[in-house]
């Protein structure tokens, strides 16, 4: 029984399964990460597009005043 154990804690082949596992994992999260940033800017800036076309008249826009 306890050679079977032995044996069982000497193999490292799980080992790679969960440093790949803890690798995506990280991949995950920095993408989730870089996602919700670059949505906040994304909207930030199309709030400011918004306002500036709201408050300006096409002539103005087009150059014709």
């Amino acid at each position: 029984m306890f050679h079977k154990l032995e044996i069982f804690l000497s193999k490292e082949d799980g080992a790679v399964t969960v440093d790949w596992v803890v690798l995506t994992a990280a991949v995950c999260g920095l993408a989730i990460a870089s996602f919700a940033a670059i949505q906040q800017g994304g909207e930030s800036v199309s709030g400011n597009v918004e306002t500036y076309l709201l408050d300006t008249s096409v002539e103005e826009i087009a150059g014709l005043e």
